[in-house]
């Protein structure tokens, strides 16, 4: 059988989560399925590292979309185009329908990012770009989204074909043996709470701010505060770590409980639920607002618990503080769960099926 040929445009490098845990992690399932894959980012590592540290990619964004343009023209050298969100984010649909002519492509969600341009402030840009992703899922021979939000949109924008596979992690990267389980029973001085992010979300702690502060008082713990860089939160203990690949692992295993707060708006319904894959995954219950896939990934009282108040983050997080047997127990259902619908073992070979349908549908 021909290996078939497949670009694929992720948005980030290997350092942006979306790209890595949408695109990158499954290069080994999809190059063992008959498909070769090239991957041309259109923000560099560099680049993105820039934007934390000055808050913008300045000029070099300009030669991004040049080199993006650049591979969009030697698109017929492959089979299928790959594409993570939009291939040239707010330009006109008609340049990137041409530049995709010729060329069956398929599109992946992980975010709501069409409500960056028909929920903008400005009315010029809603009526110019509001149904702008809505035109390009109608051409698509495939959309994929990471949550029933997110494919919904695809359904209602005439989608050819549409496709649900959560963001999900790797079991091999998030090894659990009955040592890891077990240190949710042994007491430790200060027990952790973690969070798991970036700077750009790390506003979401500010929805529990209250609720920590209280529980302070009842019980000391430590917030562990993973790639967010610098927080501030009065009152509340606060151990801030830098991300990286080879240790969030062990970052996240070494804490009790793992919280994901959210605003409730259409925005975060669009999220995927990653920083609840990954506690559970390490055996961890958690706390979560209940707002869109987390009321999915989260069975209230089973691997966790879903809260819409301060009062109920409190009387959450409070149970867990307090139960060891409580908190292994929910880690342990957590990580059942897992290893049932979120893993790159499970999803692989569905994703490497579903590109490799799109190569003989054309």
């Amino acid at each position: 059988m021909k290996t078939a040929k497949v670009l694929a445009l992720t948005k980030y490098g290997h350092l942006g989560a979306s790209s890595r845990m949408r695109s990158l992690q499954y290069l080994p399932w999809l190059e063992s399925g008959n498909l070769t894959i090239t991957v041309r980012p259109l923000l560099s590592d560099e680049m993105l590292q820039s934007r934390y540290k000055n808050g913008g990619y300045g000029v070099s964004l300009l030669r991004a979309y040049a080199d993006r343009v650049l591979v969009l023209l030697k698109r017929r050298q492959f089979d299928i185009v790959w594409i993570e969100k939009e291939a040239l984010p707010w330009l006109p649909l008609w340049l990137e329908r041409i530049l995709l002519r010729g060329v069956p492509y398929v599109l992946d969600y992980d975010d709501a990012i069409f409500h960056l341009y028909d929920q903008h402030a400005n009315s010029l840009i809603r009526r110019a770009f509001g149904q702008r992703l809505d035109g390009l899922m109608k051409k698509a021979a495939l959309v994929i989204g990471g949550n029933h939000y997110l494919t919904q949109r695809a359904v209602d924008a005439g989608a050819e074909k549409v496709e649900m596979i959560p963001t999900v992690i790797d079991l091999l990267r998030y090894p659990l043996n009955s040592a890891v389980l077990g240190q949710h029973m042994v007491k430790t001085h200060l027990p952790r709470i973690v969070w798991i992010g970036s700077p750009s979300t790390v506003r979401y702690l500010e929805i529990i701010c209250e609720p920590l502060r209280a529980l302070a008082m009842r019980q000391p713990f430590v917030l562990r505060v993973i790639g967010g860089g610098a927080v501030n939160l009065p009152g509340i203990q606060v151990e801030t770590i830098n991300w990286t690949e080879a240790t969030e692992v062990a970052e996240i295993s070494a804490c009790q409980v793992g919280v994901m707060p959210l605003l409730d708006s259409m925005w975060e319904r669009g999220k995927c639920g990653y920083k609840l894959v990954q506690y559970m995954a390490c055996g961890l219950p958690v706390v979560a607002s209940d707002v869109g896939v987390n009321s999915e990934i989260v069975m209230d009282g089973d691997n966790g618990f879903l809260a819409s108040s301060s009062a109920e983050w409190l009387e959450a997080l409070s149970k867990l503080l307090k139960s060891s047997t409580l908190r292994a127990q929910m880690g342990a259902a957590g990580r059942r769960k897992i290893e049932n619908s979120y893993c790159l073992q499970k999803t692989g070979p569905r994703l490497a099926g579903l590109l490799n349908s799109v190569v003989k549908g054309r």
